[in-house]
């Protein structure tokens, strides 16, 4: 006697509903990853900026502003930050959540955080 193989129309709707929700997942989750990366370049590459070592903190303010704008930063503004100047040198530290809706009530909340200092 032969078996049939393959799959149930069940296990195929099953399977097609979960990938659809990992893919909705991947797809909503994954911009403000994007945006959190463009961020923490534009704070690394203002804090090492060497022409901003002794301005004052709006200079600072503005330049950044300026990376931001090219790399497309909405979440976080140049009031948002954090700048000190730790050992002569320009410390810009930032901390911020992006809510992202997802369907009907349901949201993901990530909590993100940097700093343009080495040990971050």
């Amino acid at each position: 006697m032969k078996f049939q193989r393959g799959l149930s129309l069940n296990t195929l709707m099953l399977g097609g509903f979960v990938l659809a929700l990992l893919s909705l997942l991947a797809m909503k989750s994954i911009p403000p990853w994007i945006e959190y990366g463009n961020l923490v370049k534009a704070v690394k590459g203002t804090a090492t900026d060497g022409s901003l070592k002794d301005a004052p903190m709006s200079k600072v303010r503005e330049a950044f502003s300026r990376r931001a704008d090219m790399d497309d930063v909405k979440s976080v503004t140049a009031a948002d930050l954090e700048i000190t100047k730790e050992g002569g040198e320009l410390v810009i530290s930032f901390k911020y959540e992006k809510k992202v809706p997802l369907f009907h009530n349901v949201s993901l909340l990530f909590d993100f955080e940097g700093s343009s200092s080495a040990n971050q």
